[in-house]
């Protein structure tokens, strides 16, 4: 008879690469633009909202490892709002996950990637066909079972790794390192207040991902244990990392600069190696772009897969099935087709910003769900307990709300048009639960 429950075979090391590799993906090389646009060519305020946007991030961390300590269960942020909230918004929670966030990740990514391939090659026809078969490649791997999508994550979070260890010593090393990195902090004329809130929200995106790990705890040998060290861990490296690439690409070039770029780390490249550097970075690029992708569609599909459980949605039998390899296939399948639907727009910004609204709102649920359990549920046990209680939670919880006010006030369609999504899942709902009740 077949085994339908995912197995425990996952240690710490493929929990880190799974951070590690899902966050870091295309806002490193690109948001330095939109960061030093916003603060009128200066470094200061930017450099500032990386480090505070890290510390908000390890503080979020450091908050829902407690969850996953607590509740670890396959599905991750789903399965903490409903063990909390109840069942209906737990459904709700994996119904906005599968349906926008995952796949309007891995589409944007796709398209990312695709459009690298297009400057690299000149094949500017390819973009959308490329998207889409990225998308269905990786899904396809995926489906030879979770070793070998925790593999390929490895192989790739090593080579991305690799790929801005390589821009930060060469940047350091063969930089003149004549422009300021702290001053000014903000052009003439800029409103620092509204600016860092902007800055902040483009640099969230930049480390959005570091949630998805929480989904393989039912997969992980000893999730109690390891994925909270993950968790901190992988944040705390991804930080790391940011921070001081952003001041290599300082050591090359001024804020201003960079400002005017595209793709900062390609001019980067251009100035210290010359067009073969802007070659390789953008094949870095791509690494590291796939490896995202890869860690979306990983974790992604084990939400889908956890959600079919639940007997609420059309075909959750076969979605909620493992094939051969002990892998949910079919959730990869359904999980990818949406994405490939998606990547027909090839919005990257689009794409990104539809999906970042509504899993914000769980999120932030997630973070109050730690200082419920502890009222509610005082003497359960935690072999791990976020410090400094409750100032880390509280600290989470404000910067949730900050993005959600923030993208009501500066994309009030998109917000709502994610809203809408999101309570088209009421109906789906109650449609399945009247038939389970019968």
């Amino acid at each position: 008879m077949e085994n339908n429950q995912l197995q425990k075979n996952l240690g710490l090391g493929a929990a880190l690469s799974t951070l590690i590799g899902g966050v870091i993906g295309s806002g490193v090389f690109f948001k330095p633009q939109a960061i030093y646009t916003t603060t009128g060519g200066a470094p200061g305020l930017g450099m500032l909202g990386w480090v505070v946007a890290a510390l908000i991030t390890i503080a979020a961390g450091l908050t829902v490892a407690e969850l996953a300590v607590v509740i670890p269960k396959t599905g991750g942020m789903m399965m903490y709002i409903e063990e909390v909230y109840g069942k209906k918004i737990g459904f709700l929670s994996g119904w906005v996950q599968a349906l926008l966030f995952y796949p309007g990740m891995i589409a944007a990514l796709a398209v990312i990637f695709s459009e690298q391939f297009a400057v690299l090659s000149g094949m500017a026809a390819l973009k959308v066909p490329l998207a889409i078969v990225l998308i269905l490649l990786v899904a396809f791997l995926n489906s030879m079972g979770s070793k070998s999508g925790s593999i390929i994550q490895n192989i790739s979070t090593i080579c991305k790794l690799a790929v801005l260890v390589g821009l930060i010593i060469l940047g350091f090393v063969l930089g003149e390192g004549n422009n300021t990195v702290i001053t000014p902090m903000a052009g003439e004329g800029v409103n620092v207040a509204s600016a860092f809130g902007q800055i902040l929200l483009a640099i969230f995106f930049a480390f959005d991902g570091w949630m998805n790990v929480t989904a393989l705890a039912g997969e992980m040998k000893n999730p109690g244990k390891d994925l909270p060290k993950a968790i901190v861990g992988g944040i705390s490296v991804v930080a790391a990392v940011y921070l001081i690439i952003n001041v290599s690409y300082l050591w090359v070039a001024p804020a201003s600069e960079l400002a005017n770029s595209v793709s900062p780390a390609s001019l980067v490249a251009t100035r210290i190696l010359g067009p073969a550097g802007a070659k390789v970075i953008g094949v870095g690029i791509m690494v590291s772009v796939f490896g995202a992708t890869n860690a979306y569609l990983f974790t992604g599909s084990r939400v889908l897969y956890a959600l079919a459980q639940s007997k609420h949605l059309p075909l959750s039998e076969k979605i909620g099935s493992l094939n051969k390899n002990q892998s949910p296939a079919f959730a990869l399948l359904v999980l990818s087709l949406i994405a490939a639907v998606y990547a027909l727009s090839g919005q990257f910004n689009l794409l990104t910003d539809l999906a970042m609204f509504s899993v914000w709102i769980f999120i932030v649920l997630s973070f109050l769900a730690v200082i419920k359990l502890r009222k509610t549920q005082p003497n359960l046990e935690r072999s791990y307990k976020v410090p400094l209680y409750p100032i880390m939670p509280i600290v989470a919880t404000a910067s949730g709300l900050f993005v959600l006010v923030s993208q009501l006030f500066n994309a009030p369609l998109l917000a709502c048009g994610s809203i809408a999504i999101m309570l088209l899942g009421l109906p789906v709902y109650s449609i399945y639960e009247k038939k389970l009740s019968k």
